[in-house]
């Protein structure tokens, strides 16, 4: 079955990949650089297995920029180009995934497009009714940066947004290039599915925020974190993952998530969902100030990135902390040897790690490394685990 996946993201990379075990997968992107890594069996992304499944599985898997060429017979389409919240305009950014779907029902009106793009909920039924096609599906992913095939290959369940056969025939697919038994299959409405993907990341947003605003009450009054975190996440009710605290929930999908679902209570009453949204710019308030109280001259942001084994700078909570301190006219270097940039939102960017240790009087990390274990003094994070 001939299948063509566009963008070359998490989503998209590792959707080609476990789909090209058993099938011909084009994969299209806009970024010629991106294409070309693709087809040296490179992965343009951070992602270990992607990486490894390239080099060394047999994938029916080529890149291309043309879009008509990997549309054309393909009887699936996966759309996973980039969303984003417009706060401006209080709405979910979905021109490039209602653009591609546009284009890829003109180029074969008999394919089936499958949206893997985080989408607001309504959309793929406006979509059906402004492209009097019903051959638009939403399947929402549920992945973690820098480990994306390895949840497409055990992932902890399948949501396909229709009852038909296309969309069991999709859910199939996915099932197939997974290497789990029993996986967990639904076939849903397509605006519970939108709904799905917009309440699971908004309930990992508010646990996220809830041990951030445990960590920020035992740091004001002098008390262990992990402590505290341990006695409480031994109630099996709430168990131990997403507990480690942070400088707050950021990366692709949290932040524009949590913002939408808000959007979309416009009419409903709510108080949760909002307190979700302000937790988050409370807690890096309060991560600023306690940096700021500490009276640095230069402040050392170390990375940029969300987390170990990721290379998404997008939303990372450490830029918000970044402003508020520069706010104060305070010094901030980033040590980020993936950027090729030497300002960062007019930061110095240091590439040498051993200047910026010795530059920085205040080093600010999210996640501990063992890269600057030699200057703990220096070391100002949340990271009571060590873990993600």
């Amino acid at each position: 079955m001939k299948i063509a996946v566009i963008g070359l993201g998490y989503v998209g990379m590792s959707n080609a990949v476990l789909l090209a075990q058993h099938n011909e997968v084009v994969a299209v992107d806009l970024s010629e650089e991106r294409v070309d890594l693709v087809n040296a069996r490179l992965s343009p992304i951070e992602d270990p297995d992607i990486s490894e499944y390239l080099a060394s599985h047999p994938l029916n898997l080529r890149a291309a920029t043309d879009l008509a060429e990997a549309v054309q017979g393909a009887a699936y389409v996966i759309v996973s180009t980039p969303t984003d919240y417009d706060p401006v305009d209080n709405f979910f950014n979905t021109a490039s995934v209602d653009e591609v779907t546009r284009q890829a029902l003109a180029i074969d009106p008999d394919t089936t497009v499958v949206i893997k793009s985080t989408i607001p909920v309504g959309h793929v039924q406006s979509l059906r009714n402004e492209l009097h096609s019903d051959r638009i599906i939403f399947s929402p992913e549920f992945l973690r940066e820098g480990r994306a095939l390895y949840d497409n290959l055990h992932p902890s369940r399948i949501i396909v947004g229709e009852r038909s056969d296309r969309a069991s025939v999709f859910a199939d697919l996915l099932v197939a290039g997974a290497l789990d038994d029993n996986i967990p299959v639904r076939f849903v409405d397509p605006d519970e599915a939108e709904a799905i993907k917009l309440f699971a990341n908004t309930y990992l947003a508010m646990r996220v925020a809830f041990f951030n605003e445990l960590d920020s009450y035992a740091l004001s009054r002098q008390m262990d974190t992990k402590q505290i975190i341990d006695g409480v996440s031994l109630d099996p009710r709430i168990g131990e993952g997403y507990n480690n605290p942070s400088f707050g929930y950021g990366g692709y999908c949290l932040p524009k998530d949590t913002k939408q679902l808000l959007a979309n209570y416009a009419e409903v009453p709510q108080s949760l969902v909002r307190a979700i949204v302000d937790a988050n710019r409370t807690r890096k308030d309060f991560i600023a100030d306690e940096i700021i109280r500490k009276q640095p001259k230069v402040v050392g942001i170390y990375r940029l990135v969300m987390k170990e084994g990721s290379d998404n700078f997008r939303q990372s909570s450490i830029q918000g902390i970044m402003k508020r301190i520069k706010a104060k006219g305070i010094e901030v270097i980033v040590y980020e040897p993936v950027m090729e940039q030497d300002l960062f939102f007019g930061s110095r960017v240091i590439r040498d790690l051993d200047t910026f240790k010795v530059e920085a009087d205040l080093i600010v990390t999210n996640r501990l490394n063992a890269d600057i274990a030699d200057v703990k003094s220096k070391i100002f994070t949340r990271d009571v685990f060590g873990a993600d």
